[in-house]
């Protein structure tokens, strides 16, 4: 059965991160949009970006949508999910939180990061003359993509841009969220190294019930090898479970 994904990407990235895995799903029969965020285009103003701006964003790309959609976040678009679902239900048919921050109510992403790390993007930002966090090469190269090549790490690090430290900082209100009824699945590639051993799969427990996919890779596999993605995406659509899923 064709299915159509809505996918987020996370900070410093832009939907172009999703390039390939949509060609792999479309190569399966699928469809797929990617939406680059509000101060994730390299001409964006981005002092002027607001948390809402992302959730209205979102909201505005679902809204489109003919029908409820498989919408994917990765890393910080997790949280996104959890506080643009409840403005958009009817038009969310399953929600995937790819090795994605899931948050308690009232917690910033800083909140969930290890105190130096925290720092280190505070006192980035607060260096910045736009408000935003640069593309902070060790992170990238030591957290992110710490098992890639340099070539490859290089190909990121050429795309990405500064991000809006509003992603950051904003304490999200995620009660509405816990209490909507929609299947949830966390597609988790268990080689990331980005937080410590354990983090992604802890903040998942919040969700209560949900469908757990593992595969190899790290925190940037969406951009490294797509069809492994695509084709984790692909088991949700087909799994038995999947609309059994409380």
């Amino acid at each position: 059965m064709s299915q159509h994904f809505v996918l987020i990407h996370g900070a410093w990235d832009g939907g172009w991160c999703w390039d390939g895995v949509i060609r792999e799903l479309e190569n399966a029969g699928h469809t797929a949009v990617a939406p680059t965020l509000p101060g994730n285009n390299p001409d964006d103003d981005f002092a002027s970006v607001t948390f809402g701006d992302y959730l209205d964003a979102i909201a505005a790309v679902l809204e489109q949508q003919q029908e409820p959609v498989i919408l994917v976040g990765h890393s910080s678009a997790g949280f996104l999910l959890q506080a643009v679902a409840p403005k958009a239900a009817k038009k969310i048919a399953h929600l995937v939180f790819h090795n994605a921050f899931i948050l308690p109510n009232s917690a910033s992403q800083l909140d969930m990061l290890l105190p130096e790390v925290a720092k280190i993007l505070i006192d980035a930002a607060m260096a910045s003359p736009h408000k935003s966090v640069p593309v902070l090469e060790d992170v990238v190269r030591n957290a992110l993509m710490k098992d890639d090549s340099t070539e490859v790490q290089n190909a990121l690090l050429s795309r990405l841009v500064a991000q809006p430290f509003v992603l950051f900082n904003t304490k999200v209100k995620t009660n509405d969220f816990f209490a909507l009824n929609i299947p949830q699945t966390v597609l988790f590639c268990k080689d990331d190294r980005s937080l410590p051993p354990g983090t992604y799969l802890k903040m998942a427990q919040s969700l209560g019930t949900y469908e757990l996919i593992e595969c190899p890779g790290g925190h940037e596999t969406l951009f490294i090898d797509p069809k492994i993605i695509a084709d984790a995406l692909t088991k949700i659509t087909t799994n038995p479970t999947f609309h059994a899923i409380a």
